[in-house]
Parts: C-alpha cells; structure tokens; sequence
C-alpha cells in the first residue's frame, strides 16, 4: 500500500518542515483511486495540507485547497463531509487577519452546498457565516441571515442548530446594544435548550451570554453566578475562553466593591491553572478601586491596555467604573469648601481642567451636589444642602384625609336617609 507509505512520510516530514511535506499531501491528493483505503487516504492528506497551509500562514492557498478539494469532497458520505469542511474553514481563523477571505470562502462553500441540495450542512455554514458576520461587527448583515435560518430550523425542527442560532442573535443584539431584544433571544435559546441535550460548550456559551446580559443591567451578583459556571464549563474541557470567564468573575466582584474576595477565587482549584497577565490585570484594577485612586487605575489601564482595551464589555464595564470612582473623588475634594478655584481641584486630583469642568458641570446637572460653575472666574461655588420643607407635603396628606372622612359620612348618612 504505497500511498499508506506515503501518508506516514508526510507526517514525519510535516513534525519538522511543512513546506516540505506540502508537494507529498499533494502528490497523495492527485493519485488515482477509488477503492475505500485510498479515498481514507486522501481525506487525511486534505486535512494534513490544510494543517501545513494555517501553520505556514497561507489563507490564499488554504481557500483554493477547499475549493479544489469538492470533487474528492462529493465521493465522502454526508455525514463526514459536514465535518471536515468546517474544519477546513475553522483553520482560517487561527491565521491573522484572514476575516474578510473567511467570510467569501464560506459564502462560495454556501452556494456549492445549495447546488448539492445538502441542506444540513448549508445550514451548520450558515450559522458558521453568521457568527463570522458578528466578529466582523457585519451586524445588518448577521440578522438578515438569522432571521432566514430561524425560519428554515423551526421548519425542519432541528434544535442543537436552532439554540445556536438564537444565541448568535442574542450576541448581535447586545452588540448593538438592543437590550431588550437580546435577552428574548437568549431566552428562547435557553428554552429549546431543554428540549435536548446540550453538549457542555453550548450549555457554557449560553451561561456566558446570560452572565454578560445580567451585569449590563448592573446585577452583577447573577452575572457572577451564570460566569462562575460558565468557568467550570469551559475548565472541564480546557477551553481558552475559560480564561475569559474568570475576568469576567473578577470583574463582577470589583463593580460589588467586593475586592478583598478576589484572592480568594484566584486561590481556588479552578482559577489556579489561569494565572497569568489577563488575571494580574484584573488584580490591578481591583486594588486601584480598593485605594479610590485615579492615577493607579488609570496606571493599570495604560500598563495593561491590550487585555483590559480589546474586550468591549470589560471595556464598557471599567469606563463605568471609571466614571463612579471620578465623582467619589471630586466629591471628597470639594467637601470642606464652599467656593474653590477648578485648577486647584484639578492639581489636587491631577487630571486636566478641562476634564474636571465637564465632569462637575454633569454632577451639578445630575444634582450629585448643589452648586454652580463661574467659568469667568474659574471656580466652583457649592452651595449647603437646603433642607426639603415637609409643610406643604403635610397640608396635602391632611386634605387628602379629610377627603377621604367626608367621603365615608356622606355614605353613612346616604344609607340612614
């Protein structure tokens, strides 16, 4: 069996030069033959080449190996079929900035699948296309497609592809900050769910999109549950994205003002196997908003800008955060004094006047304190808290009694006559 030969040439040459074991899977792809040995063959050197092509960083090469391969492709059961085209398509996404070539490569795989009538796998592509819409922030584009496969799934009633969809559509919702629509989304996932059984990264996937939907709306006790689950998920199976769930765990207890249980959770069984730059990141942002300090915060976020800048939920959260730690600060300064110059805050809080002045002009809109801005003078005048005059709320509870044993005599007296 000359081509098993080859096969295992192939590999030991790929262990330590994958440009030179291309030519072998190549040579093994283009050999005649249709009996089953060599047709097993040929769908291992397919795989092996697409593996050559990611590692040396080639996208071009890798789309036209999917698109020569469909010959060999058609001659392959269904079932098998499904599988090693998203394969294929999955090795893009471990080579840099091929998103866009992704994208095309599975809108011409799509087509090829329509031509074939192979509606299954149209369908596992398309879910494929809408979550590579999303990473390409392609929102318009992802629930076009999602609203043409939820119908198509509810029709065939094929649910493991149903809640994934629908949690792809929870995720382009939240990305367009459409809250509402997000959480019905992920509610409808989360119930055709448990119609089946879902397979522990889909039942993790769901539980992170629910801990993310409950801290935007600030309950960040539940976010910090559904993550902590979500952890133990992905941990169970070594996910990358377990990492992930543990910032965003941290990230809870930090908006609870609950800093001092950080060490705790890093010391457990399952967050000891995570440490690292993206954890120390998260321990300096905890131990800045411990210390109410500005500078050390700010500090934290320029050291650590790439694990704390590229994730847009840790991103929103922190600016938040950022934003509350200001107001304490400003408050704290402009406590003893009822009229001081906006340079002399600044210096003392060391951010730029300018940004003081507008974060104390939203304050006094937002009624955080009484005062006004003299911006021909520069300074802040506060004003002492005016106490609120119960009289006038009294008199109307009074009336409103009154009214009320008036109301109760004339029925009494209504029923005596």
């Amino acid at each position: 069996m000359p081509s098993v030969a080859s096969i295992t040439q192939a590999e030991e040459v790929q262990k330590t030069s994958p440009e030179q074991a291309i030519p072998l899977y190549q040579s093994i792809l283009a050999a005649a033959g249709t009996d089953a040995t060599a047709r097993g063959d040929q769908e291992v050197a397919l795989l092996k080449l697409a593996q050559c092509y990611r590692d040396l960083h080639r996208p071009n090469e890798l789309a036209a190996l999917i698109h020569d391969s469909r010959t060999l492709i058609t001659s392959i059961p269904k079932a098998k079929t499904a599988k090693i085209i998203r394969t294929l398509i999955d090795y893009f996404s471990e080579i840099p900035n091929t998103l866009p070539l992704q994208i095309d490569v599975c809108k011409q795989t799509i087509q090829w699948t329509i031509q074939e009538k192979r509606i299954f796998l149209k369908q596992a592509l398309e879910t494929r296309l809408i979550a590579l819409y999303l990473d390409n922030k392609m929102y318009s584009d992802s629930l076009a497609l999602v609203a043409t496969l939820l119908k198509e799934l509810k029709k065939l009633d094929d649910k493991m592809v149903l809640v994934e969809v629908q949690l792809l559509e929870s995720r382009v919702c939240h990305a367009l900050r459409n809250l509402p629509k997000s959480k019905a989304a992920l509610t409808s996932a989360r119930t055709s769910a448990n119609a089946i059984y879902c397979p522990p990264l889909l039942q993790a996937a769901l539980d992170m999109q629910s801990g993310i939907l409950h801290a935007e709306e600030k309950d960040y006790k539940t976010g910090f549950s559904y993550f902590y689950e979500t952890l133990e998920g992905y941990s169970s199976l070594d996910d990358p994205r377990a990492i992930l769930a543990l910032k965003y765990m941290l990230l809870c207890k930090v908006m609870l003002n609950l800093s001092d249980d950080i060490q705790a959770i890093l010391n457990s069984k399952v967050a000891l196997k995570y440490r690292g730059v993206e954890v120390e990141a998260m321990k300096a942002i905890a131990v800045a908003h411990q210390n109410r300090s500005l500078q050390e915060f700010e500090q934290a976020l320029a050291t650590y800008r790439e694990e704390l800048g590229n994730d847009p939920i840790i991103r929103n959260h922190l600016a938040s955060l950022y934003d509350k730690l200001l107001e304490q600060n400003l408050v704290r300064v402009i406590e003893p004094f009822s009229r001081v110059e906006i340079s002399h805050i600044a210096e003392i809080i060391k951010l730029p006047a300018q940004q003081v002045e507008v974060k104390l002009s939203q304050m006094i809109l937002d009624k955080t304190f009484h005062g006004v801005l003299d911006q021909g003078a520069g300074c802040l005048v506060v004003f002492e808290e005016t106490p609120i005059d119960k009289t006038y709320e009294s008199a109307l509870d009074t009336m409103k009694n009154m009214a009320n044993v008036v109301e109760s005599l004339y029925e009494k007296a209504s029923k005596l006559t």
